[in-house]
């Protein structure tokens, strides 16, 4: 007897095969025995040292029995609050989550349309879009606080981002001061360290230095993270023909063997600490020497270290939703859509930078708009088709019958909001009603929609003590 039930078709899209999987990971093993890799931090050498690494003054040679075991220690799940407490992210295989970038150093502006430099209040605006945006699910700065002191820009936006959002966060940080101090900021938001280290709410963005360098502030950074127990990511970011080698499988060889290096130090310094693997690797034009951000060679790379991701069993952080273009044009909707989608379908975890232009260099708050609605659109696709009784819809295809019409039957009002995509604003509209409607391209749809958030929208507010503790802190650090 054939039970009917909900079957759910999933679209999982597998850019290497187990074997190329296999192959890419005894050739990084390769790397890390036979090269080694260059450790800038005393305590990361003496751990390496400890374990079992053969070390010659900077240069580590770590053996595959180190790394796996570090890939055994490590966690294949990675569970993320919100600042409130409650579960918001489970970082693990099958789910997928969108978020913006971080530190552009220019920004369209939503009133005039100029390019200008970014400023604190710029952190802010773009973490209340993220707030107010529903398939936004983490927020990055978007923006350098380049009005504030130097020495405590890195706190500024993270302060920004922690008061103007209750979703998690990715934070970037100069050096491990700064991680102590939003470490203790978070713990003071959370409660305890326990509570934070039980539901964190902020991931640490860190990387390695390319080719196959891992620098002390990175590693100090990388170290205290998982002395407390908290979540980084440690992410390289390779440019095919320059700071790896040109063909793609060579280039995710020397940045998966940076991931795995890492991990191992930070495996070493706390068992079980958690960890997200990630990484891009972009082509450098030729032609211009940018890093491409919207080439199909990078979308292609970043997909096939989900793959090496999945094969560890690890979460990821990958690269979508933005574009080389320098304006908010065609281009730029073309370059965020296939990445987004690409990567939405390959099963990337955290996939970030929506909303970045101009290679990485610029904020646009227009296209994060634009991102939110193609996450909405890719989350649709990836549901695949629903076979059930109820999708089938065999009783109300029986009753209406050949020739009649399906729009006045119980059974189509039931269900078309949840089988239905509806876009606020995506045009549906012939064209006198679009015309009726204000006749507006997206473009100026996108920034009218920014522009009521950025002016309307007002996030949950922390408790007025805790921001005066947050405010104590920034304020030490400045007189220090």
């Amino acid at each position: 007897m054939r039970i009917d039930s909900i079957l759910k078709k999933t679209l999982g899209l597998a850019i290497l095969t187990e074997d190329q999987c296999e192959e890419i990971h005894l050739a990084s093993l390769e790397v890390l025995e036979s090269i080694g890799v260059k450790v800038y931090d005393e305590e990361s050498l003496e751990l390496l040292h400890g374990a079992g690494a053969r070390i010659d003054g900077n240069l580590a040679r770590i053996p595959a029995w180190m790394v796996q075991e570090a890939l055994a220690a490590a966690p294949c799940r990675v569970p993320i609050g919100d600042r409130n407490g409650n579960r918001a992210m489970l970082l693990e295989k099958g789910r997928s989550y969108y978020g913006t970038g971080s530190d552009t150093q220019t920004t369209i502006d939503i009133y005039s349309g100029e390019r200008r430099e970014t400023t604190k209040q710029d952190v802010v605006h773009a973490t209340k879009l993220i707030d107010a945006l529903e398939q936004i699910d983490f927020a990055m700065s978007m923006a350098i606080a380049s009005d504030v002191p130097v020495s405590s820009s890195y706190l500024h936006q993270f302060e920004a981002m922690l008061t103007n959002t209750t979703k998690p966060f990715v934070y970037t940080a100069e050096h491990k001061q700064d991680v102590l101090d939003m470490i203790e900021i978070s713990e003071i938001v959370a409660g305890s360290a326990e509570a934070l280290q039980q539901n964190p709410f902020m991931i640490l963005y860190s990387e390695p230095s390319s080719p196959l360098k891992h620098t002390e502030t990175a590693l100090q950074k990388t170290l205290l993270c998982a002395e407390k127990r908290v979540p980084v990511m440690y992410i390289p970011a390779i440019m095919l023909g320059a700071s790896g080698p040109v063909t793609s499988a060579g280039s995710i060889i020397v940045a998966n063997a940076e991931i795995l290096s890492g991990l191992v130090m930070h495996q070493l310094k706390a068992k079980g600490a958690p960890f997200i693997y990630g990484g891009s690797a972009p082509p450098m034009d030729m032609r211009t020497t940018i890093c491409s951000y919207g080439a199909p060679e990078a979308i292609l790379n970043d997909a096939a270290i989900i793959s090496m991701s999945r094969y560890y069993n690890l979460p990821d952080f990958c690269t979508a939703g933005c574009t080389d273009s320098q304006s908010f044009d065609q281009q730029a909707g073309l370059e965020a859509a296939f990445s987004m989608l690409l990567l939405g379908l390959t099963g990337g975890t955290l996939i970030h930078d929506l909303g970045y232009m101009g290679a990485g260099m610029t904020s646009s708050m227009e296209m994060v708009v634009m991102t939110n609605e193609i996450a909405s659109m890719v989350r649709h696709v990836i549901k695949g088709v629903e076979i059930s009784p109820v999708t089938k819809a065999m009783e109300v295809i029986r009753k209406v019958g050949p020739g009649g019409d399906f729009l006045s039957e119980d059974h189509t009002f039931e269900n078309f909001k949840e089988h239905l995509h509806f876009s606020e604003l995506l045009n549906r509209w012939g064209y006198e009603g679009w015309k009726n409607e204000g006749g507006l391209d997206f473009g100026e749809r996108a920034n009218r929609k920014v522009r009521e958030i950025i002016e309307h929208h007002t996030p949950e507010p922390l408790p007025p003590e805790v921001e005066r503790e947050i405010h104590t802190i920034i304020d030490r650090r400045e007189k220090h």
